[in-house]
């Protein structure tokens, strides 16, 4: 008998575009580090015989190899994904048993359950309704609650189980608006509210979705993490919305793939190394293909915004056939006239301004001076989520005279862009908060924090227990290179991920000693809160306390404002 060592770690729908195809899915991730290609071929026989015997022949296969395994795909109308999850499951344990056996093996026991199941599943309104708005080139949006067509204001939406004939639909009336779509490893939340800031300078009722909320205008409609495609609908379903930028983040796209079928720019930040090893992502360059997912939202004259200083993205944007628009710090950077087409459309840093080279032939230029959120220019990560916000809104159809008002209005404080780069100052004592939360982010804002005066040092940092210690060192190792003169290395209470809570502070405080600091120099605590206070409590004029706070934001913001006002 063989044995095949594959395991399934995961079984899901992609009910979107995603990293492998366009077409929505059922996926399974399978550990197998040997033998993969045995596993494929049986598993491929398996689901081909079980496809044949449920009805549904011409689902299509496809797979991807990953380090230490596979991803398994069957492509499903979207009222059978949760059915061919299932199906997708049974070919797996067959191909197994096939593999074992030595010859094929017949599934009949779960064959009656799998065809009861997608007869049960099967809503006939929901796919005649989505045929109907790709014919009329509309919007259409679903999930196991709600179906609508069309964006804002012409948005219609009915109860999963009270479709309407397509007939019954004003198709005149439905529109799309603009839809952007905001993706990278670090400067996502800060781009899509400069973005937002923008937009509303334009006079128009921008939406936006993030890790923190989602909004329209001034009004959160809720808070916590809507970065994926359930804040995506929400947003496009509400009246009010007339332009909207989603935040799209990785875990997101992987998960269920685009939350929306098409969008009118999307905008790559950066990609370094962050969550890998979840859903056979295993390397940056991985990671990078994943956040271009987002291309296959743009159509024709729909552009893809890149930063042109990640070497990454420079090199994968040279597999793909998309109109190109580049932003760079550097004004010598040959990749910024490398657009499509021949294209100069672009953004960069230049003699201490931020200049758009515009779709309409325009140069706008605005001093970094008058840029409140780059800190006079000590804060280049915002320089470059700034060009890359400007690039959008200009993608956008937004004049040159509203993206100027709107990054000389957006502060990037704690009112704006609460928990990013916010500043605070009293008692002589300046703390900043910040979300850093992987090395490239911490190296970036260790950059800042480098050139800044100060007696001493504080840095209050902790990490969720997911990450790997090679990750939580790095970060680590990248914070210490603000030459502290003390680390508070704070549990996350909630986010230990299975590890005991003072397993994740040993790793930091190990990276510490390895940078050269001394053991009296760091401190464990148990939550941001607790470290913040130490922090403040024993601070003196001349301080800079860098507070890393990834949980308990609003507590440890209002300890600061007590502090400052104080």
């Amino acid at each position: 008998m063989n044995r095949l060592k594959a395991r399934l770690t995961d079984s899901r729908r992609l009910t979107g575009a995603n990293l492998h195809w366009d077409l929505p899915s059922a996926i399974i991730d399978v550990d197998c580090p040997e033998g993969r290609q045995s596993l494929l071929d049986a598993w491929q026989s398996s689901a081909r015989s079980l496809l044949e015997a449920v009805g549904h022949p011409s689902a299509q296969l496809t797979y991807r190899y990953f380090d230490g395994g596979l991803s398994l795909l069957i492509s499903a109308p979207i009222d059978a994904l949760y059915s061919m999850c299932e199906l997708n499951e049974l070919a797996f344990t067959t191909a197994l048993s096939s593999i074992e056996a030595q010859r094929p093996v017949n599934p009949e026991s779960g064959l009656a359950r799998l065809r009861d199941e997608f007869a049960a599943e099967r809503k006939p309104p929901l796919l005649a309704m989505q045929a109907a708005a790709a014919r009329h080139g509309v919007p259409f949006l679903w999930d196991d609650d709600e179906v609508s067509v069309g964006h804002g204001a012409t948005s219609c939406c009915w109860p999963a189980g009270g479709i309407p004939d397509p007939s019954a639909v004003e198709w005149g009336d439905i529109k799309a608006i603009p839809v952007a779509l905001v993706t990278g490893t670090n400067g996502k939340s800060t781009t899509v509210r400069m973005a937002a800031t923008i937009i509303a300078e334009a006079g128009l009722a921008a939406g936006l979705t993030s890790t923190d909320w989602i909004r329209v205008g001034d009004q959160v409609l809720d808070t916590g993490d809507y970065s994926g495609t359930g804040g995506a609908r929400t947003l496009l379903r509400d009246s009010r919305t007339q332009v909207a930028v989603l935040e799209t983040a990785r875990g997101g796209l992987l998960r269920r793939g685009l939350g929306v079928e098409r969008a009118s720019a999307a905008l790559i930040t950066n990609v370094a190394a962050d969550h890998l090893g979840e859903y056979g992502i295993n390397t940056v360059p991985e990671l990078i293909e994943a956040k271009f997912i987002v291309h296959r939202a743009l159509g024709p004259g729909a552009p893809l915004i890149l930063n042109a200083d990640d070497p990454g993205i420079v090199s994968h944007a040279s597999t793909i056939d998309s109109d190109i628009r580049w932003f760079s710090l550097d004004p010598s950077n040959p990749v910024l006239a490398s657009g499509a087409h021949g294209q100069v459309i672009h953004a960069r840093l230049e003699d201490r301004q931020l200049v758009l080279h515009g779709s309409s032939g325009e140069k706008l230029a605005v001093a970094l001076k008058d840029v409140p959120a780059t800190l006079g220019g000590a804060a280049r990560y915002n320089i470059s989520n700034a060009l890359g916000a400007m690039l959008l809104c200009d993608a956008l159809g937004i004049e040159h005279a509203s993206i100027a008002r709107g990054l000389r209005r957006f502060r990037g404080d704690d009112n704006d862009n609460p928990g990013r780069g916010n500043w605070f100052e009293g008692r002589g004592v300046r703390v900043l908060v910040d979300f850093a939360h992987n090395e490239h982010g911490m190296r970036a804002l260790a950059q800042m924090v480098l050139a800044l005066p100060a007696n001493r040092k504080v840095v209050l940092m902790g990490q969720a227990g997911d990450r790997s210690n090679d990750e939580i060192r790095a970060m680590a190792g990248a914070a210490c290179s603000m030459a502290p003169d003390q680390v508070l290395a704070c549990a996350l209470p909630g986010y230990e991920r299975g590890r005991p809570q003072s397993e994740v502070q040993q790793v930091i405080r190990d990276s510490a000693l390895q940078s050269g600091m001394r053991p009296a120099q760091i401190i464990d605590f148990d939550s941001p809160v607790e470290a913040t206070q130490h922090a403040l409590e024993h601070s003196a004029a001349g301080d800079l306390l860098v507070l890393l706070a990834l949980t308990q934001r609003e507590e440890v913001l209002e300890l600061i404002r007590e502090f400052s006002s104080g």
